[in-house]
């Protein structure tokens, strides 16, 4: 099983920059989409099904904003659309996937960059995530959960942690929540190949120049719950891919 997980910045500006040539190349076998900023029908979804994927999407009430979507060649035995959480669903945040004894979670965490409002949110969408998620691990103990987290855990995860302190993103207690999330049963799976530094996801948009020079920041993650860490075969992030301000990140596991 092959798994991206992509924060596109809005689909159909992706399309444009050539997401689709980039799919041709078969990247993976499920894709999971955050931030597609558009309804199924603003979107011809029969292109991904020419690709051979069975496309599945979560939008949010607000035309132009957040939304998530899967893309996938294996076909799921079941979706769940949201997660219960009213004020999560509204936002088109979780989209959920069976296959076989595993539940994928493809999920865009909040972001808190645009003031105090949406920072108490995301505190708030936090907490109860953690809450859902561990309840829902003990019925599925397999679980994957790609998604941006909007979180960069520890400093090798940031080009400048001093620098970027009290940036959300990196703000204390959004850290020390990562480390409570991974101490309850998870696994960064990036990290368990990659220990090495400079790794990003997620560079502004603001200077070119950020990127071209890799200041970056690790956000966007696909992580496994404990019994499925043995399965990890590979995990790599692409910074070449360049259809939005994030890059995609990978994982492949074995089949037992």
């Amino acid at each position: 099983m092959r798994i991206i997980s992509y924060n596109v910045n809005g689909i159909r500006a992706a399309i444009k920059k050539g997401f689709l040539d980039w799919l041709q190349t078969n990247p993976a076998d499920i894709i999971c989409i955050q931030e597609t900023k558009a309804l199924k029908e603003d979107v011809d979804h029969k292109l991904f099904n020419d690709l051979g994927y069975h496309d599945y999407w979560f939008s949010a009430q607000k035309k132009g904003y957040s939304g998530v979507a899967v893309f996938t060649k294996i076909k799921p035995d079941n979706v769940e659309y949201g997660n219960g959480h009213g004020p999560s669903d509204d936002e088109g945040r979780v989209i959920q996937l069976d296959f076989g004894d595993i539940r994928l979670i493809n999920a865009y965490f909040p972001s808190g960059t645009s003031g105090d409002e949406r920072q108490d949110f995301k505190y708030k969408w936090l907490d109860e995530f953690y809450k859902w998620i561990n309840t829902l691990k003990k019925k599925y103990p397999k679980l994957i959960l790609p998604g941006d987290y909007n979180i960069a855990h520890n400093e090798i995860d940031i080009h400048d942690p001093k620098g970027n302190k009290n940036s959300s993103g990196f703000l204390p207690d959004e850290r020390a929540w990562m480390t409570k999330f991974l101490d309850s049963g998870w696994i960064d799976t990036f990290r368990t190949i990659h220990p090495e530094p400079h790794r990003y996801s997620w560079w502004s948009q603001r200077f070119p120049s950020v990127r071209l020079n890799n200041k970056g920041w690790r956000i966007d993650y696909i992580n496994v719950t404990e019994p499925l860490k043995s399965r990890i075969k590979d995990a790599e992030i692409y910074p070449d891919v360049k259809h939005s301000d994030h890059c995609p990140v990978y994982l492949e596991l074995n089949s037992k």
